[in-house]
């Protein structure tokens, strides 16, 4: 859009379209810039996975791509991602 001369961007929110109940997981579906995006947290750390709308015919659809065997490889790259930052935390004086 042209305002004056100038370029103007919109930028919408991401909107939250549910919360996935969960016994050890926040697990929330977003709806931006024409994805869904499942948000998965445990503790201190998030993973996230996009899909675009077109690429599943209803949001049911994203849900049921939220499996135990997903939910399981999400524990071990929490894992790894803990492992990670714990390091870069143990070296953060080293690099000055």
């Amino acid at each position: 859009m042209q305002c004056f001369g100038q370029s103007v961007t919109f930028v919408l929110p991401m909107r939250l379209i549910k919360d996935i109940p969960h016994e050890r997981f926040k697990i929330q579906l977003f709806n931006y810039n024409a994805k869904y995006i499942v948000k998965i947290e445990l503790g201190q750390f998030e993973q996230s996975y996009k899909i675009g709308e077109l690429d599943v015919d209803t949001i049911e659809d994203v849900e049921r791509m939220i499996t135990a065997e997903l939910l399981k490889n999400a524990v071990s790259r929490f894992v790894d991602m803990r492992t990670d930052w714990e390091e870069a935390f143990k070296n953060k004086n080293n690099q000055k």
